[in-house]
């Protein structure tokens, strides 16, 4: 009998050519005629397919009926049988009990009721998951056991039907807690696909997934051609919502899928990740074939494909995350799980005030085990064996080779501003360094890895580094965490070379040998020595160490240039700061040499993208319920190392705005999803320039600096999705990047910035200065609407070249003063 994929009924036979490398390069750029243009006739694809199974259940029918008839009466035919009846085209399909027969099933429909019933955005204190995880526990019994993929997509629904950080955590929580008494075992990979990602940064696990790998699945299985992918697209602009769209109007399927596991689609993203190899491209392929085809639901494929995508769009965040996995195990735990959790009657009859404490004990110790040893995979196991306690911080702690979460500054504009807030204190000013931060690791056997600011690995990149290690390190120095700046240096004369000069090495497969960019780490802090870590001691005692137990090797590695200094110093920092940029630096570091008074836990940030992720839900907005005295003692300022905090004690004085004269007229083409208290808004936009010879706009940078909150709204409402201003993506925007939404251009925006650079990501000005590279700012922030241009004023990529020409004569200007003085 032919395949029932041979017999289908195609709409547009004559399809276009295949989809390019993404899944956006894939619908833009097709030349389709005026006829591709219109909506496919879904109801006659859904007959002809329906018709054909219709026709194919028949036949099985009438094969199983003779079947059976020769089997009772192998010798004699049985006159008095009761001849195959054909099935009406209207009528239901037949039911048929035989195991070879085929029956007809919803697609879009789902057994998993249970689950789209479960009120998982309730608050904690009301949702009864004990309840609930016996009814799922007895329901996923019957399907092996595990815990279905249709309440992970259950609490996915409810996050992103809401604004609410509150109902958002409200929703993680719960469904944690039945994750927690139901199927402990699928906590971890919840916890992995909910968070967008399937290892740690620095594993380097990627799924390496192409766009046109989605929309070649997104056709097959769902019988879309080439121009109802374009227009399913370009109506909705995110391939999750195409899936989802593409589901509900494939009515039947002639195989039942069998319901997707939460373990079984993070063990299917870890097959595409580590598929290497001749072969692993169409290995990959099937794998996403298999997941769209046993996806239950539209909502189940609109989520599949936007974990494929990586980008889930449920407004949680990294720290939303550990928020509700601290609260969960209070409420909740494994039968197995070592620590005793307070009934949820007894937490809901707690005053705000008390079950905000509670709450926040929880999540700072979740977060500071996170922020030393941030992997899912050894914190969740720890959480559940042994809940929120301090025993967590020396189970999940500083580890050898895992990389800590880097604290970081505070931004001040101005000198005046940061000797405001240091008032009265001693401090460290150095030198902010215009290159790569790094965190060096070094164990007893003398294995090293190297990690960037992002957690990723980079020990390939810096072989020199590595090689230099054995020479820095002092006679009583077995093992050490340190951290500094990697900054591109000329060795013959020592001078700093920029940043981009440092982004010509390769990533890796570096061969010291090879090496043409050499480079100089410049040493900060030391946070953990000989198997101890430093953590807790004050920056002068790190500083201290650090610099009396390693050796020094000039233009290798060094110390930070950096003086000490209190408020009263003013004119020394002044000309420490001027200094600084002098020498092609970014401006310079601040850091409280020691700890003065009690933390009373108000200079504190916990999320360093957000400031109202470190605070508890329940009081934002709300006044401190313990108002201070008048008069009473400033804040404490803590000089100890705070993994991912960002703290008042060390604060970052870069080149102001106003240092250039320039500003730019840029025109806002695109935008992302915001992260964290910015979810709900465009958050980087991205800007471009105009070049007049062609009439394209060049992309010249992200900004995400200068915007009020109410601009972001007001942004956010112009360009809402499904208005006019909101585009599918333009032929005439030279950008390589996938942004989440395309913008009508009709804005001019006025942007300050710091100074131009040459990069590789931005097509500005590409081919007037470079050839390879276009021009990009550092720095940007906005300033304004340019209500009085419109975008044929905006500026010119010749303009930018022309700019960025002068900013190199007067760097080579300045350098020529220099190198006189010097011979002076």
């Amino acid at each position: 009998m032919s395949s029932p994929a041979k017999k289908r009924k195609i709409n547009g036979a004559n399809s276009l050519p295949p989809p390019a490398r993404s899944i956006k390069s894939f619908f833009q750029g097709q030349a389709t005629n005026q006829s591709c243009t219109k909506e496919p006739d879904v109801t006659e694809q859904t007959l002809s397919d329906e018709a054909l199974a219709r026709k194919l259940q028949a036949e099985w029918n009438e094969q199983e009926t003779t079947s059976a008839a020769a089997q009772d009466t192998p010798t004699d035919q049985d006159t008095n049988s009761p001849p195959s009846i054909p099935i009406p085209s209207d009528a239901p399909p037949a039911p048929v009990t035989s195991k070879n027969t085929l029956s007809l099933q919803s697609a879009s429909g789902t057994d998993d009721t249970i689950s789209l019933a479960i009120p998982l955005d309730q608050s904690p204190q009301a949702f009864d998951a004990s309840h609930w995880a016996a009814e799922l526990k007895s329901h996923w019994v019957t399907q092996g056991g595990d815990a279905s993929y249709a309440l992970l997509t259950r609490a996915f629904v409810l996050a992103n039907a809401t604004t609410s950080r509150i109902k958002i955590v409200d929703t993680l929580v719960n469904f944690l807690r039945i994750l927690i008494e139901a199927d402990p075992s699928s906590v971890l990979p919840a916890v992995w696909l909910a968070t967008n990602s399937i290892s740690p940064p620095y594993d380097e696990l990627e799924l390496g997934l192409g766009g046109s790998s989605i929309s070649k699945a997104l056709k097959k299985i769902y019988g879309l051609d080439n121009a109802g992918l374009k227009m399913l697209y370009n109506k909705h602009g995110d391939a999750g919502d195409v899936a989802f769209e593409a589901k509900k109007r494939q009515s039947f399927t002639l195989v039942k899928p069998k319901p997707l596991k939460i373990k079984g689609v993070y063990q299917s993203l870890t097959k595409i990740a580590t598929s290497k190899g001749t072969g692993s491209q169409e290995a990959k392929q099937r794998i996403v074939e298999k997941l769209l085809q046993d996806a239950r639901g539209a909502e189940e494929s609109r989520y599949i494909v936007r974990t494929l995508v990586q980008n889930l769009r449920i407004g949680a965040v990294k720290t939303t995350m550990l928020i509700a996995l601290a609260r969960a195990v209070l409420y909740s735990k494994p039968t197995d799980g070592g620590f005793d959790v307070r009934p949820r009657h007894e937490l809901a009859r707690l005053k705000k005030e008390e079950l905000a404490e509670i709450y926040n004990n929880a999540e700072e110790l979740v977060k500071a085990s996170y922020a030393r040893h941030p992997d899912y995979n050894d914190l969740v196991p720890c959480l559940l064996e042994s809940g929120p306690a301090e025993e967590l911080l020396v189970r999940c702690g500083l580890t050898m080779h895992i990389p800590l979460r880097p604290m970081l500054g505070s931004i001040t504009r101005d000198l005046s501003d940061m000797l405001t807030k240091l008032q009265g204190r001693t401090f460290s000013c150095e030198y902010k360094y215009d290159g790569q931060r790094a965190q060096v690791h070094c164990d007893e056997k003398g294995k090293v890895s190297i990690f960037s600011r992002h957690l990723e690995t980079m020990t390939e990149k810096y072989p020199d580094l590595v090689s230099l290690v054995p020479q820095i390190r002092g006679e009583s120095v077995s093992s050490f965490i340190l951290e500094g700046e990697v900054v591109a240096v000329d060795r013959d004369n020592g001078d700093l070379q920029p940043f981009q000069t440092l982004t010509n090495r390769a990533k890796k497969n570096v061969e010291i040998g090879e090496i043409k960019v050499n480079v100089c780490l410049f040493a900060f802090d030391l946070m953990y020595l000989n198997g101890e870590p430093l953590l807790d001691r004050p920056f002068r005692e790190r500083r201290e160490l650090l610099r009396s137990l390693f050796v020094e090797i000039t233009r290798h590695f060094t110390w930070v240039k950096s003086i000490d200094a209190t408020s009263a110093d003013s004119e020394t920092v002044l000309e420490f700061f001027k200094s600084a940029t002098d020498v092609k630096c970014e401006g310079i570091m601040v850091k409280v040499l020691d700890n003065e008074g009690k933390d009373d836990g108000q200079s504190r940030n916990t999320d360093c993208g957000d400031a109202d992720e470190g605070t508890p839900l329940e009081m934002k907005g709300k006044p401190n319920q313990k108002p201070k005295e008048k008069g009473t003692r400033r804040k404490a300022l803590l000089s100890t190392y705070e993994p991912d905090k960002r703290l008042e004690s060390w604060l970052k004085v870069k080149k102001d705005y106003s240092t250039s004269s320039e500003t730019l007229d840029l025109i806002p083409v695109a935008g992302w999803h915001g992260q964290g208290r910015k979810a709900k808004w465009w958050s980087p936009i991205l800007l471009a320039v105009r070049n007049p010879e062609t009439g394209s706009l060049e992309a010249v940078t992200k900004c995400m600096s200068g915007f009020t909150d109410k601009f972001y709204q007001s942004n956010k409402d112009k360009y809402a999705a499904g208005s006019t201003n909101v585009i599918s993506r333009p032929s005439y925007v030279e950008y390589h990047g996938s942004p989440d939404v395309w913008f009508e251009p009709q804005e001019v925006w006025e942007m300050a910035f710091a100074d131009i650079t040459l990069s590789p990501t931005y097509p500005a000005a590409i081919g007037l200065v470079s050839e390879e590279r276009g021009l990009s700012l550092r720095f940007p922030r906005f300033l304004k609407i340019r209500e009085d241009k419109s975008i044929d004023e905006a500026t010119t990529s010749d303009y930018l070249a022309l700019l960025w020409r002068k900013q190199m004569e007067r760097a080579s200007v300045e350098d020529g003063k220099a190198e006189a003085d010097e011979q002076e």
